[in-house]
């Protein structure tokens, strides 16, 4: 396990993921381009909820509480149930930034920490706490990729009727 590469890679997420977002007016940040679609705010949100209910957690449990329970998430159902999209930018923005640099703060003491210790869990045979870790610094570009995505279906949405075709293929 590469400790170091993980939280540099945390870190340098959380100045791009700031960037993605700024600058984004509020008629932005809450527009999807489809129904089944997260807005921005949405993904600024899930950011937020997974960094403090979901990874951090979860990698805790497994290394200093193996025996005990998860607590139950619901990320999807969190975008609604939570009104994310009803939220402000700012502030939530505000607020994954804060628990990313409790994270950053955390991961360093785990140095010496077991990233074999595994359980299994309801959607794998086993997940160790390696796992947990290279998911938790993949999940930051899934939803940079998902920032991105938003970000160029909105300019196709507000340069209309104009076509974006020359600047080259999505």
């Amino acid at each position: 396990m590469n400790l170091e590469f993980a939280i540099n890679r945390l870190q340098h997420n959380l100045d791009v993921i700031r960037s993605m977002v700024a600058g984004v007016a509020d008629g932005q940040a809450r527009w999807k381009p489809n129904a089944e679609s997260w807005s921005i705010l949405e993904v600024i949100n899930h950011y937020y909820d997974e960094e403090r209910e979901d990874f951090r957690q979860r990698i805790d449990y497994m290394l200093h509480r193996p025996d005990e329970d998860w607590p139950p998430i619901d990320p999807a159902g969190w975008v609604t149930a939570r009104k994310y999209n009803e939220r402000d930018l700012a502030e939530s923005l505000a607020n994954f930034s804060a628990e990313r640099l409790n994270s950053l703060k955390w991961l360093p003491q785990l140095a010496e920490a077991d990233w074999q210790m595994a359980r299994p869990t309801p959607w794998r045979a086993s997940l160790s706490a390696g796992d947990l870790l290279a998911s938790w610094v993949a999940h930051d570009h899934l939803h940079i990729r998902q920032l991105n995505e938003l970000h160029y279906a909105y300019i196709v949405k507000q340069m209309e009727p104009y076509g974006v075709g020359y600047a080259g293929e999505w």
